[in-house]
């Protein structure tokens, strides 16, 4: 028999005893008020106001679907900001970056790396699919969904089974050749944003979809660059903001440093809030649930007998609670 430790074999039966049935991995994600105290007034409370179902009040069929791409984590409303849209509360020191050399500089060699783990990645697809689905089956007349890419690099991580669905996909990012590799983009710019933050290139209403991914952490003129992607939405359009835990910390601005992935959240959702009238902003959780079910819980009995089938048992429930990058996204309805 292997042997175990009385305190190993004791912490063992208390995660399983913790765990109170199969379904113990999908945990239920409650924003906490940990960041609100930094937002000195810029908010007035946190996205806790509008949270999601609980696990529990949701059918057991639904809570076992593991391609369900989004889950709402809160939506904003207008009470939730402490300045009126138009107003702007954020200092040159919030914007502030480690690395405020021009961003051509460090953009300046391709980068052919992904920047979010392939599970992410799959979860970032599958909600993308969601929405654009939604936007063709809401609109039985459109044909062609018109993509603006902000931030883009080599890979946009649209589902490529839609390809055909896509009419006008643009991209604006910093570098030719990591652009030039994309093919999913009908056409693209190399645009610094922060630099120029106009999409002056594009006349209103020109888009159905405007996306970002994982960068908009790295945006030190977001006001001007929400504003202008509003404009070139068609009314009803949505854009789609997605970020994790990753970043590059000397380009990040100084209080996205600071804030946990909740008040990330609530960043993003203030730059919509103060730049335009959006009819809708939600935060979401896209990452898809585990691929693995858990396996089946030893008893106590079999835990004495064999402590081996213990300590495999919560090898694989710590591979399956561990499921790697967090993706989140907020999402702008026009």
């Amino acid at each position: 028999m292997m042997f175990v430790t009385k305190s190993l074999l004791l912490f063992i039966l208390v995660v399983i005893h913790s765990s109170s049935d199969s379904d113990a991995f999908q945990l239920d994600y409650t924003p906490t008020q940990s960041w609100s105290s930094l937002m000195k007034g810029v908010v007035r409370s946190t996205c806790n106001k509008k949270t999601s179902k609980s696990a529990s009040t949701v059918p057991m069929r639904l809570r076992q679907h593991l391609l369900m791409a989004s889950r709402l984590i809160s939506s904003f409303d207008k009470d939730d900001f402490a300045l009126p849209t138009g107003e702007w509360p954020y200092t040159r020191a919030d914007m502030g970056r480690l690395d405020a050399k021009r961003d051509s500089f460090f953009y300046d060699a391709p980068r052919f790396v992904r920047h979010i783990d392939d599970r992410a990645i799959e979860s970032l697809t599958e909600y993308y699919r969601e929405e654009m689905t939604a936007i063709l089956s809401n609109n039985p007349k459109k044909e062609k969904l018109d993509i603006l890419d902000l931030c883009s690099s080599w890979i946009s991580h649209y589902p490529t089974d839609l390809q055909d669905k896509f009419g006008f996909v643009v991209g604006i990012g910093m570098n030719e050749e990591e652009l030039l590799r994309n093919e999913q983009l009908y056409m693209h710019y190399c645009q610094d944003l922060n630099e120029n933050p106009s999409l002056s290139q594009f006349g209103d209403n020109t888009f159905d979809i405007v996306t970002n991914v994982v960068s908009v952490d790295y945006l030190t003129r977001p006001k001007e660059i929400f504003e202008e992607i509003y404009r070139v939405l068609r009314p009803g359009g949505i854009a789609l903001m997605s970020f994790s835990n990753r970043c590059f910390a000397t380009k990040a601005i100084a209080m996205w440093l600071q804030a946990d992935d909740i008040g990330r959240m609530t960043i993003v959702g203030s730059y919509f809030h103060y730049a335009a009238q959006w009819s809708k902003i939600d935060a979401l959780d896209v990452k898809l649930s585990p691929k693995s079910r858990p396996p089946k819980r030893p008893s106590f009995g079999e835990i004495f007998q064999d402590p081996g089938a213990a300590l495999a048992w919560a090898s694989t429930m710590g591979s399956i609670m561990n499921p790697g990058d967090p993706i989140y996204v907020v999402k702008g309805v026009k």
